[in-house]
């Protein structure tokens, strides 16, 4: 046994090893690629020379661990943690390589544990057993996680600047790999492994402490290049998001781009740690102190250092580092612990509970279920760990299935809570709550994804119900009186065909000084939903409407949202209007806003509105196809919706204008729908395209916005729920300029006006190559951050913060869809508030100014005494939530719209895969977006998805990759050389269709479709030309195939997983043709 508590050493060892390694390396470097294949099974964990450093630590240290190889038994009840602790004790020691660096963790370890590491080699190491089952030798809990920081350390290290809060993001193709992000560093900070990981779920916000400068690792470039000596790039990580902020949803427009924030409370275990200054490669000199650690939240001399700018500084000198770190303490639970989704691996459980079997006979003992009492849980979400379930804890119909050696049980989904996380168990433990189904129906995958999104897909509760109106519900009297009536205007809806619930309306009217009058008519929602109500409270945690092709969850009941609240034409409705005259160049004049009386004339789809805007329904045309029209009430005219609509069209063109004039952004890119058969099967896909009916809507709910969020803002500058969207991440803003820059394409990003200019510059040149553009468009939206509500109030000393990025604008708010989202129905609120405060101000003047609400803001009314009180008193009738709680509530809300828009990319995903499942197979071209020696990526043009082939250890497949020239040669290898590697390798099944053209057989779609997963496809073939699929139109590549990135290459696109064979996904495989065998 020795004691090593001499960090230098260490280092020293460190760089000794490496030193050896690199220099074996060259004396091997031009050895035969016969020999270096022959080896590449035996060096699948080895695959650098950091990872015999690695090994060569692992050999070393072993950082505050005992191998105790037995303990006392004890009558003791244990708990759970403990008796999972005892089954997967010995795991951890044969868990894979976490990251290709120098292994942080050991020197996280040494840094962080102030006492003396011990090693034993008079105890053998002990032997990998499977994690999931309990090993009866040894009882002894050993420590595989640092302990998290105490509450007191964490603040006063996270006010020194010791450690940064972040937000928790694992990397999708490699869980071992999550980002953090830290407000002010234009780089992520990487936290590999699970031992730097500790213990941290996706979605959790985390105290971090970054690494010393020698740790950090190769920043991943944004070159086209896939970096193969890792799982994945950053970028990968991140959705598409789009950032133009529209108004409106049900294919109104864009999505909305969100961040997801909890707000609860600080949840941290008490203990003690130590560790060292994050990022100085050497100890500074700070007041006298060389001695940097950090012991119990005192970092002395740290009081006057900016640890954020040097950290940021560090950064700069360095720009092909990536800094890391590891987590400290978990600040917020991610909601994500409480709704894991997943396959009980029961194949394996019983293949042990057969063995223990055995054992037990010897004792004569009886066998029950409970005996062999654990069972893992494979989460459908890669970014998830395996999770252990105790068997005890089962659903009783799950126990019973067991008993009867039910193997089906994997076939079938469930939903799990993870409760805890010990630091002696590698994994984490759940109870299994939800039995969904089968894997490879609809239904249950549909049930999983809300439950996975925690959606509230129940009815709605009585006391709810009970506070809705009784139908048939007409305008009360006094509501008649107070409003400004405008039901004989000529009101109008443009929705989706389907919609049912109609939360907008528009009118124009052309006044005697040529100038127009535009109205955009809200649903007055909050009319019904009164504050603090039952029903404002579940439509509060519902907080949005959630969509999914063919149903939707709604926000609230429907007899409020599709009936009494709703803009249908022809009855009288309560509703917030806002009307603007502009003139001829789009100049708004004069504005107002208030509570009115409408009744819509006409509900027109988004197609019926386009057919007006293209003059294929006109004033002539009208009367023959009466029919097919829908009814107008009232006593208006087809003519009249006719000119309202081409008017509407053309104001809306000259204010689209000025937007991106002013600096807008728009990233449109492409949208998959999908077609339905009559049992809402989805049997083929298409893309959607947004018409000039879509954008003329889009416009004026746009213009709603801002002009609620500039008088709630100036009304309540302490409480007014805002909407902004921060400026792109400036690192990967120029990565993308990089990326442009080597294709041939001149990119200007110094704003959001400039971008847009040069995409547009863009999209004339590639014309002919459409395709290539959406990529371009998809690549432009990873820099971009996440639009998000906040309160004014939280921002009131950075109202440089509060604009949005994508539009261009100061100001901006959710105003327009309050039938639909939660937030729309605050702002409502803050409105009538600051309508009924500007009512009581002007109350007993012979002019009734609009000195609140108008164009021409008065501010010295506002702060005058009695300005502040008629608005704390309409404050208090319509309860404007406090600052404090109103954080909580846009928190929340972005929480939800983000689960929402995770349920429509599952569902779009899920749709994929049935109508991949139903036609077996699909062929499609792709893009080479990046390549590698190991692996590339590519885009799908038929689905406009992205995914990735792997090529690397593949059975008669030769791959050569020149880094110089960033060029894939693939060949087929010689049936000598495919006995040489076979055993070892992946099928080249698993890579490529081949079709062999000399075979005479059929190689029609069909034919494709039946032997997709064969190696060869016969089909009586003489020419290239006779390979082409007639339906796809796709012809097969032929070998040796050269590769380039933004190559097109064929595919084959199949499903992946169901029926118990993992979760679902799409798969791609290279489509080609060769005359070799």
């Amino acid at each position: 046994m020795r004691i090593v508590d001499d960090e230098q050493s260490t280092v020293e060892r460190v760089d000794e090893v490496i030193l050896l390694v690199e220099k074996d390396n060259n004396n091997n470097k031009y050895k035969k690629k016969k020999n270096r294949r022959s080896n590449r099974h035996q060096s699948k964990q080895q695959h650098s020379p950091i990872s015999v450093v690695n090994e060569e630590l692992h050999n070393e240290l072993s950082v505050s661990k005992t191998n105790t190889c037995s303990s006392p038994p004890t009558n003791q009840q244990e708990s759970p943690e403990l008796e999972i602790t005892r089954a997967l004790e010995t795991t951890f020691s044969s868990m894979p390589v976490m990251h290709n660096t120098i292994n942080e963790e050991h020197f996280a370890n040494i840094q962080n544990d102030d006492t003396a590491i011990v090693f034993s080699k008079s105890c053998p190491p002990k032997p990998v057993v499977d994690a999931s089952f309990p090993s009866q030798s040894c009882h002894v809990k050993q420590k595989i996680f640092p302990s998290y920081w105490s509450k007191e350390a964490v603040n006063k290290a996270l006010e020194k600047g010791v450690i940064f809060k972040a937000f928790f993001h694992v990397n999708v193709h490699n869980r071992l790999e999550a980002y953090c992000r830290i407000d002010g560093l234009l780089t992520d900070v990487l936290v590999s492994g699970d031992v730097a990981q500790n213990r941290a779920v996706e979605g959790d916000i985390v105290a971090i402490k970054v690494d010393p400068l020698p740790l950090w690792t190769k920043l991943k470039g944004f070159n086209g290049i896939i970096s193969n000596n890792s799982a994945s790039t950053e970028v990968s990580n991140l959705p598409a998001e789009l950032p133009t902020d529209n108004c409106k949803g049900k294919n109104k427009g864009a999505a909305n781009c969100d961040y997801a924030q909890n707000k609860k409370d600080l949840i941290i275990e008490n203990c003690s740690h130590s560790g060292s200054v994050p990022f100085p490669s050497e100890p500074p000199q700070l007041n006298g102190h060389t001695n940097n650690n950090f012991v119990d939240g005192e970092c002395p001399g740290q009081d006057d250092v900016d640890t954020l700018g040097m950290l940021s500084s560090m950064i700069s000198k360095f720009p092909s580092k990536r800094p890391t770190g590891r987590v400290v303490a978990i600040l917020e639970k991610s909601s994500r612990r409480k709704s894991v989704v997943g396959f009980l691996d029961v194949r394996q459980w019983f293949y042990h509970r057969e063995s223990y079997k055995k054992d037990r006979k010897k004792y004569k003992a009886p066998m029950s279920i409970i005996d062999h009492d654990h069972i893992q849980l494979i989460p459908t979400d890669p970014k998830l760990q395996k999770i252990i379930v105790l068997v005890k804890d089962l659903p009783n119909a799950i126990q019973k299935r067991l008993e009867d050696g039910d193997t089906t049980i994997e076939m079938e989904l469930v939903g799990a809570e993870i409760y805890g996380w010990g630091e002696g168990s590698p994994f984490p433990q759940a109870h299994v709550l939800h039995v969904f189904g089968r894997a490879d129906e609809m239904e249950p995958q549909i049930n999983s994804i809300l439950y996975e999104n925690a959606i509230i897909s129940s009815e709605f509760s009585p006391e709810s119900l009970s506070c809705l109106p009784s139908v048939p519900w007409e305008v009360p009297p006094e509501e008649l009186q107070s409003r400004t009536e405008l039901r004989n205007l000529c009101i109008f809806t443009i929705d989706p065909s389907t919609a049912t619930d109609l939360d907008d309306a528009l009118s124009v009217e052309r006044l005697s000084n040529g100038n127009f009058r535009i109205g955009v008519h809200i649903a007055d929602v909050s009319y019904f939903v009164l504050p603090d109500s039952p029903l404002d409270e579940e439509a509060q945690i519902r907080s949005t409407s959630v969509y999914m092709l063919r149903s939707k969850i709604p926000m609230l009941p429907p007899l409020l949202s599709e009936n009494v609240a709703s803009l249908d034409p022809g009855v009288n409705r309560l509703a917030f209007s806002i009307f603007w005259e502009l003139n001829d160049s789009g100049e708004v004049l004069d504005r107002w806003i208030g509570r009115t009386v409408i009744q819509s004339c006409c509900k027109l789809s988004y197609e019926l509105a386009q057919e007006i805007i293209d003059g294929k329904i006109n004033v002539e045309s009208c009367s023959s196809l009466e029919n097919g029209l829908p009814k107008l009430h009232g006593h208006f005219k087809w003519y009249d919706i006719i000119r309202s609509v081409k008017t509407l069209f053309e104001i809306s063109k000259i204010l689209k204008g000025k937007r991106f004039q002013s600096g807008a952004l728009r990233l449109d890119c492409s949208k998959v729908g999908f077609l339905f058969d009559e049992y809402g099967i989805p049997y083929d896909s298409t893309f959607c395209q947004s018409k000039d009916s879509n954008f003329l809507v889009e416009e004026f709910m746009l213009l709603a916005n801002r002009t609620a969020a500039e008088i709630i803002s100036k009304v309540f500058p302490d409480s007014a729920l805002l909407r902004r969207h921060p400026e792109p991440n400036l690192r990967k803003l120029k990565e993308f300029e990089s990326f442009c820059f080597k294709h041939g394409f001149e990119l200007d990003t110094s704003s959001s006006g400039q971008l847009q200019l040069s995409l547009e510059k863009i999209r004339k040149e590639l014309k002919d190559d459409p395709v290539l553009f959406d990529i371009l468009l998809s690549y432009a939206t990873r820099p971009m951050q996440l639009a998000f509500y906040f309160c004014s109030g939280e921002l009131k000393d950075n109202a440089d913060k509060w604009g949005h990025y994508a539009l261009a604008i100061p100001l901006y708010t959710h105003f327009t869809s309050p039938l639909r989202k939660y937030p729309d129905i605050l702002v409502h609120r803050t409105l009538a508030a600051a309508l009924e405060a500007e009512q009581n101000f002007n109350e007993g003047k012979k002019v009734n100014k609009r000195c609140f609400t108008g164009i021409y803001f008065d501010k010295d009314a506002v702060e005058s005494s009695k300005g502040r009180e008629m608005l704390d008193a309409a404050a208090l009738k319509y309860k404007v939530p406090c600052t404090e709680l109103l954080e909580a509530i846009a928190a929340h809300c972005n929480e939800r719209r983000l689960a929402t828009r995770h349920v429509k990319d599952a569902c779009d995903k899920l749709y994929m895969w049935v109508m991949l499942n139903n036609k077996e197979n699909v062929l499609s071209e792709a893009r080479v977006l990046g390549l590698g020696p190991k692996f590339m990526s590519i885009y799908i043009q038929k689905l406009a998805i992205e995914r990735r082939i792997y090529y690397d250890e593949v059975d008669g497949l030769m791959v050569e990759w020149l880094e110089t020239t960033s060029t894939l040669i693939l060949s087929l290898c010689t049936s000598s050389r495919r006995q040489f590697r076979r055993g070892s390798c992946r099928p080249l099944e698993d890579v490529a269709l081949v079709i062999y053209p000399y075979d005479d057989v059929d190689t029609s779609a069909e034919s494709v479709c039946e032997c997709i997963g064969e190696t060869r496809l016969c089909g009586a073939a003489a020419d290239d030309a006779d390979l082409t699929n007639s339906k796809s139109g796709v012809r097969p590549a032929v070998f040796p195939l050269i590769v380039h990135v933004l190559s097109t290459i064929p595919v084959v696109l199949y499903p992946i997983g169901g029926n118990g064979s993992g979760p679902l996904d799409i798969g791609a495989r290279l489509y080609t043709s060769s005359y070799l065998r």
